[in-house]
C-alpha cells in the first residue's frame, strides 16, 4: 500500500477543509482528485507531503505514518515522494539545470551520474536550449515544466501533483502527460489534482476521487464520466 487515509480532517481556525477523509492507493495505483476550487484537493497534496500536520486522524504514506511524523524524518519522507505544486517552489535566481539536480545532489549522486539524469529529463521536458537559463526569466510553462522535471528526476515512488499542466498549451499538455504515464508504466503511483476533462482522458484507466466541501463525494472506477468542473 502506498498510500492509506483514515478519518482525515483538517481546519484553517473555524474553516474545516478536509472532513473525515478515507481512501487507500496501491503501488502504481493512478488516480485523480477533482472537485471545485476550494474543495480541498491542494490541502490534501500538502498533509500526504508532509507540508502540514496531520492532527485528526490517520494518514500513511510511501511506508511513514503522517501523524507520527517527526521533522527530522521530513527529507527522508521526500526522497520518496515527488511533489509538483501550483507555485512550483523553484529557485528563480538558479538555472534549470541547478534546480533539477538539487534533487539529486540532496542524495549525494555521483555528479557524472548526476549530470546525464538531469540532462535526460530537461531534454525530456522540451527544455534542453534553456538548460543554463535563469528560471525567473522563463515563461510560467517552462518554470512548470522545471518543477515536474526536479518532481521526476530522482524515481520517485510517489508522485503527488496539483494542477501540473494548469498553465500549458494543448500540445505540452499532452507531452508532459506521456511522460507521466510512462512513470506510471513503470511503477510509480501517481496522485494528481486537476479540472481538466483532457487530461482525465488521457489516462483512462486511473481512478477518479471526486471531493466537494472537504469530503469524497465520488470514487469512480477507471473509465466512468466524472464532472470534473
Amino acid at each position: 500500500m502506498m498510500v492509506k487515509v483514515d478519518r482525515l480532517s483538517y481546519n484553517f481556525g473555524p474553516h474545516w477543509v478536509l472532513k473525515d477523509i478515507s481512501f487507500s492507493l496501491d503501488k502504481g495505483e493512478f488516480l485523480f482528485l477533482t472537485g471545485h476550487s476550494g474543495a480541498g484537493k491542494t490541502t490534501l497534496l500538502r498533509l500526504l507531503y508532509g507540508a502540514l500536520p496531520v492532527n485528526r486522524g490517520r494518514a500513511q504514506v510511501a511506508g511513514y505514518e503522517l501523524n507520527k511524523l517527526k521533522k527530522r524524518q521530513i527529507p527522508q519522507l521526500r526522497r520518496k515522494v515527488g511533489v509538483v505544486f501550483q507555485d512550483f517552489k523553484i529557485l528563480p535566481r538558479r538555472t534549470v539545470f541547478d534546480n533539477v539536480a538539487m534533487a539529486l545532489e540532496v542524495r549525494g549522486m555521483p555528479r557524472p551520474h548526476l549530470e546525464r539524469r538531469v540532462r535526460a529529463i530537461v531534454r525530456a521536458m522540451g527544455l534542453e536550449t534553456k538548460s543554463y537559463s535563469i528560471c525567473e526569466r522563463l515563461s510560467g510553462g517552462e518554470q512548470q515544466r522545471v518543477a515536474i522535471a526536479r518532481s521526476m528526476v530522482a524515481n520517485p515512488e510517489l508522485i503527488l501533483a496539483d494542477e501540473p499542466t494548469g498553465n500549458l498549451d494543448f500540445d505540452l499538455t499532452m507531452h508532459l502527460m506521456d511522460i507521466f504515464k510512462q512513470f506510471h508504466t513503470y511503477g510509480t503511483s501517481v496522485i494528481m489534482a486537476t479540472h481538466s476533462r483532457e487530461v482525465l482522458d488521457c489516462v483512462p484507466e486511473a481512478r477518479i476521487l471526486h471531493l466537494q466541501d472537504g469530503r469524497i463525494v465520488t470514487d469512480s472506477e477507471p473509465g466512468l464520466e466524472e464532472d470534473v468542473q
